[in-house]
């Protein structure tokens, strides 16, 4: 019964105005959204086959091995609060309507694996954690180009990206992403949710994004972004906290060939940590990365022990007449991390109002992209976590979980009162409860996901 009155009222905004609410992108979503009567699935037999209605609280489901649990197109599929599904090996969850999961602070929602257990150690190597390279991984969240909506709230996901057998669900092949979202007028919100592990990374290749107050850890074996966003894809990506991803946490690239808009991505008020180390490439990987045609706003980030700063890519280039950032505070425990605050070969731009100072380090005739020396700011603007040992003393390569880490700001730390306000998000997407963002969180004063007031990330 809770969500009947939306369903009614839902029903009724589509059918008598066509449309309740809009975005700046002048795109109705009430109108597209038919939400079918809500239906019970049983809990006793695994799940295999297409469903709708609700996942309820308190109930654990499993999907059978090799299985898929389909939402076809005009379908919803609801996981309510407390509820867990656990996915078996090369499961997936394949979506041509509508996917929501609306788990709770108290709550929390979990798409998982049974018993298979985190391992939280430095000197793992990443080849080595079953996080990675369980043969029990499923092959996550697969979203149609039909599918106008996909929502995971307080929702926790874990142990993705298997290989598909032979050709998977709606034609993908080869190792499939933690999660894919396709329809450049559809929205994929994903807030206040945590990821843990996977061989690959999300992959957006277009649609309406809001990505706000996310934990996200071991994404990316050799490979892949924590978020990458494709052509067609505009929206907001603030507050998430990012450890040990294999290349960048965010990436914004207008690279496809879709009928979606020019690639528009505000990164803000994220916190990297330990960013870029599965990935070889040179110059490849380590916090943001705009590309090839993509534009948007960076600003009040902490890029912590990253292999590579904030990366504004020449060849082929982002639209750096429509970028702008700054108030980035970098940290770094060695030369090889303090000489790629601003990486070379590329065109990021060091702002005066970057933490260090880049006229304390970078010479007088600095050209972008030239080689430096960043020796004088090895350990330097310190962020004062409240439990993360920098110096770092073991090797931050295999440090990619948070674990009992805590990366809230200390006070005195030099990111407090160093945020840039004067800007907006691009709140993309509609803000509703249950069929949009709980909340666009807009800059904040402080650099990082945490902020002082208690504000931003609530993990």
């Amino acid at each position: 019964m809770k969500y009947l009155v939306s369903f009614i009222a839902l029903i009724v905004c589509t059918a008598v105005f066509f449309s309740c609410q809009k975005n700046g992108n002048d795109l109705y979503y009430a109108s597209t959204l038919h939400i079918k009567k809500a239906q019970g699935i049983s809990d006793s037999v695994p799940l295999c086959g297409s469903y709708k209605g609700h996942l309820a609280s308190g109930k654990t489901y499993t999907v059978g091995v090799g299985c898929n649990v389909v939402v076809n197109a005009g379908d919803t599929l609801f996981m309510d609060a407390g509820s867990t599904l656990n996915m078996s090996p090369s499961s997936s969850i394949v979506v041509q309507g509508i996917f929501i999961s609306l788990g709770t602070i108290d709550s929390p929602n979990w798409i998982t694996v049974k018993g298979l257990e985190k391992v939280n150690d430095p000197s793992l190597p990443a080849g080595s954690d079953s996080a990675y390279t369980s043969k029990r991984l499923w092959c996550g969240i697969n979203c149609d180009t039909s599918c106008k909506l996909l929502v995971l709230k307080w929702t926790h996901v874990e142990y993705t990206s298997a290989n598909f057998v032979g050709t998977g669900p709606i034609g993908l092949s080869g190792t499939s992403h933690a999660i894919l979202f396709q329809n450049a007028n559809g929205s994929f919100i994903m807030e206040d949710s945590w990821m843990y592990g996977s061989a690959d990374e999300v992959r957006v290749t277009s649609g309406k994004v809001a990505i706000f107050r996310n934990t996200i850890e071991k994404l990316g074996l050799t490979g892949g972004d924590g978020f990458n966003c494709k052509h067609g894809s505009v929206g907001d990506m603030a507050y998430n906290l990012f450890v040990g991803v294999a290349t960048n946490g965010t990436k914004g690239s207008d690279k496809g060939t879709n009928t979606g808009a020019q690639t528009e991505l505000n990164m803000y008020n994220n916190t990297y940590v330990n960013g870029g180390y599965r990935r070889n490439a040179a110059g490849r990987g380590g916090s943001i990365n705009y590309e090839e045609g993509a534009k948007g706003k960076a600003y009040n980030n902490i890029m912590v022990n990253c292999k590579y700063g904030l990366r504004i890519v020449n060849n082929p280039p982002a639209d750096t007449a429509h970028m702008k950032y700054g108030n980035t505070l970098n940290y770094g425990d060695s030369s090889n991390i303090t000489d790629e605050f601003y990486p070379q070969g590329y065109i990021t731009i060091p702002q005066t109002t970057d933490i260090p100072l880049p006229s304390s380090y970078l010479p007088s005739s600095y050209t972008l992209g030239q080689v430096y020396s960043g020796v004088s700011v090895i350990g330097a603007n310190n962020p004062m976590f409240v439990n993360y040992p920098l110096p770092a003393t073991q090797g931050i390569a295999n440090i990619a979980y948070v674990g009992s880490y805590d990366f809230h700001l200390k006070t005195g730390s030099p990111a407090i009162g160093k945020g840039y306000l004067g800007f907006s998000p691009l709140a993309s997407v509609p803000v509703d409860p249950v069929y949009g963002a709980t909340e666009i969180t807009p800059p904040g004063k402080d650099l990082g996901c945490y902020q002082a007031n208690g504000t931003g990330n609530k993990h």
